[in-house]
Parts: C-alpha cells; structure tokens; sequence
C-alpha cells in the first residue's frame, strides 16, 4: 500500500535544495573578491539569504562580485516568496496542472488556510510583489539621487521587502539615520512584507472599497484585525520602550527627532527585517532584551518575517487571560479561539523556546566552554540575541558572528533553516510518524507551584 507524503515535506526539501545550489555559486571565483571565501561561509550566506535572515559572516558589499551579490539577492527573493510558490506559480503560468499536494502546501505557507484559488491568488502575489519592490527602488532613487544607484536601489528594497536584512554597506543604514523619508520607506517595505500576503490583499481591497463612496463599507475580517492590531501594539511599545532604554535619563548626546526616528525604526527592523540604523554592539542590555522578545515574536503569518508570529503571541495571552478570569475560551476581540488553535499555539511557543535554550547551551560550549565566567562577560546575553535572531530569521547582530566557530556557525544555519520554515512544519512532519495511542491511563493529581 501506497504510503502519503506529507505535502509540508516539500518546502523543507525544496528550500534545502536552494540552499546548497547558492552554496556552490557562491564559493565561485566569479562571485567572490580576493582570495574568495570558505565553504562554511559560503553555505552560512546562502542559508542566511534562502532564509531571509541577514546575518552575514563577511561583508556582502565587499567580499562578493556583482554577480555573487545578485545569487544573494535570487536568493532573497525566492526565499521570502517560499520555493513552493514560484514552483507552483511557474506551472501555472505554463497552464501546467498543479497537484493538490502543491495547492495544500502553498496554502500552508503564505494563508492562515490552505482553501484559496491557486492561480489568481500566486499571480496577485507575484505582481504585488514586484510592484512593492520597484516602488520602493524608485523611492529610493528620488529621495537619494546622488547617494544611491539603482541597483543599490533595487536591492535594498528587495531586501526589505522580504526582511532579509542584506544591505551593501558595511554599516547598514547608519548613514540615513537621520533621514526620515528614507527610514519612512524601509518601516513601509518592512511592514507590507511582514503583515502577510493575505492580509495585504484583504487590506488593499478594503481601502480601495472606503475610497468608493457607491459601494458598501466592507469589515476586515477577524484574523486581519487580529493581525494588524498586535502588529501596531508591538511596533509602538517597542518604539516607546527602546526610546527610554536608550535615551531616557542616560545624557546621551542625541537630539529628539534622531532618538524618535531610531527608536521607530529599529522596533520595526525587529520584526525580522534585521536592518539597524544605530550600532547594535552599543545598545543598552535593556533594549537588547526588548529586542529579543519582538524578535521571538517577529511577524504575520503567511508572511516574509519569522519569529512565532503575532497571532501566536495574541492566541497565548488569550489563553492565560481566559484561565485567570475562569473562562474556558480563549477570547480576542468578539471571537474566541478554537481549542485546537490553542493547542498548536502552546505547543509552538514550548517548541521555540526550548530550541533556544538547547541552542544557547550548545554555543556557550562551542564558543567558550572552557573560559571562566571573570573572562567571558557578556558572551551569554551576546549568544542568546544571536540565537533568537537566526531563529526568528531577523539577522541583527552584536557582532558575534563573523567570530563564530565552524560548529557554531553550523548550529546558527540551522536555527535559520528552522525559523525559515517554521517550527510548527517541523512539528506537522514528525507527527505523520507519530501513532495515536488508544489506550488511556488513570489520571492522578499532583500538587503544583
């Protein structure tokens, strides 16, 4: 008997598959300046693009060719796209019949659904992409005419877009961090590509239909507002708390409209975008910690971020919320989430904190399990922000990678890989080899807390 291939195994095959082709591009002498880079390197850049993370072990400005730098940003693109859809969007297109198990999949990975018309909705997105991304290069090209070309242009914004956080200059954005419409651009391609195709695509046609004064006022629907909601909470309290753990009551010298841009900024840039605009390496333990939770959070599903999500977060506080008042739902807004939707939040929240635990362990040992605690101050709080930043594919940086050892930079590739595709893929997998116990033991009481 035939046995069924769980659909959710292809993106973690195909993405894996990407990977290594633009390993071997890279390690190229065409795609590389100097003496070239090592096969390590080459395979962590290509996973950090594939992945749309942003940490980088060598400068992507001066260590790669024009042509390595167009790999990193093919790349790129065809990670915040998923490998799935252009695979299925490429068959459409060439009125090729797409299998029910590609339609599932793609569903899995860019819907809070797998129910959707395949070929509309993946020619939707690859126009709205495209047309996203080429706006924000012209954007970029009008307001930095002499700072800026157009394929410096072009690649920032795609960049952005899939908040993967590459950028061609060594120190990122610092040198526009004064610049508001600039830092306005990146916060806007950041936040369309990490809300979520779907939400983006109900977003649009509602406003479009408030702008048409003859047709009916139109409702978003639960998930969007949910979505929006904790997006804008989170992008704003982080905005408020990185401007007092950075500029409130510690005299630095920095005038009010450059803390503001800043502080804004780098609270969406957590998001999983993983640009900066302000020395990371410099920052307060306080806002690194801030940061670390809205990069375990990240973004939208279905989106170009990482992270748990926000629906995740809001379904968790939802769930404590409704036990400590007595409830037996858990409730946002008007609408209470389903028992099952719970369970796989819990279950993901578990899943990405006991990975990062595991993953902080294993690099402390790699990174310095032989120096005493008087010598390696700091190296705790340094691994744990790296750690939560591969895994929720953000890609700022302390400055601790390049310095990673080979087996480190291993277990940061795979942290990538897994915040990439998302926990709960992993988990959907080995339950397929999971059997379900019909037998039921005698339940008991303990003492808890």
């Amino acid at each position: 008997m035939q046995r069924h291939v769980n659909p959710l195994l292809y993106p973690i095959l195909f993405f894996a598959l990407a990977i290594v082709a633009g390993a071997l591009l890279l390690h190229l002498d065409i795609s590389t300046t100097g003496r070239g880079i090592t096969w390590v390197d080459a395979l962590f850049t290509a996973t950090s693009a594939t992945c749309v993370t942003g940490l980088a072990v060598v400068d992507t400005g001066t260590a790669f060719t024009r042509f390595g730098q167009v790999v990193i940003l093919v790349l790129i693109q065809t990670g915040g796209l998923g490998i799935m859809t252009l695979a299925s969007l490429a068959l459409y297109l060439m009125r090729r019949r797409v299998s029910l198990l590609d339609r599932i999949a793609v569903g899995q990975n860019l819907l809070h659904d797998a129910s959707f018309s395949l070929g509309r909705f993946l020619v939707s997105i690859a126009l709205l992409t495209l047309g996203v991304e080429l706006a924000g290069a012209l954007l970029l090209l009008l307001l930095l005419p002499d700072e800026i070309s157009a394929y410096s242009a072009l690649f920032h914004s795609v960049s952005a877009f899939c908040n993967a956080g590459f950028s061609l200059y060594a120190d990122s954005l610092s040198r526009w961090q004064d610049n508001l419409p600039v830092n306005l651009v990146f916060i806007g391609l950041i936040v369309l590509g990490g809300i979520g195709f779907s939400v983006l695509v109900e977003s649009g046609t509602w406003l479009a239909a408030r702008c048409r004064r003859r047709r009916p006022r139109q409702r978003l629907t639960w998930y969007t507002r949910v979505v929006l909601s904790t997006s804008l909470l989170l992008v704003a309290g982080g905005a408020a708390a990185l401007l007092l753990s950075e500029h409130v009551g510690y005299h630095r010298p920095v005038a009010l409209h450059t803390a503001l841009i800043t502080s804004l900024f780098q609270s969406v840039t957590c998001r999983t975008a993983g640009f900066n605009t302000v020395e990371i390496g410099n920052m307060t333990d306080v806002s690194l910690l801030i940061m670390m939770f809205l990069m375990w959070v990240g973004g939208a599903p279905g989106s170009t971020a990482g992270g748990i999500k926000v629906t995740t977060l809001r379904v968790v506080i939802a769930f404590f919320r409704g036990r400590t008042l007595g409830r037996r739902q858990s409730v946002i807004g008007s609408i209470a989430a389903g028992r099952g939707t719970v369970n796989r939040a819990l279950v993901l929240v578990l899943f990405s904190l006991g990975t990062v635990a595991l993953a902080v362990l294993i690099l402390l040992v790699t990174e310095g399990g032989d120096i005493p605690h008087g010598a390696s101050r700091g190296l705790f709080l340094e691994v744990a922000f790296e750690v939560v930043s591969a895994l929720g594919t953000t890609g700022l940086s302390t400055g601790l990678t390049p310095g990673l050892t080979g087996a480190g930079k291993c277990i940061i590739m795979l942290l990538m890989y897994i915040g990439r595709l998302g926990p709960l893929i992993f988990i959907a997998v080995l339950q397929e080899f999971q059997k379900e116990e019909i037998v039921f033991r005698p339940e008991g009481d303990l003492l808890i807390g």
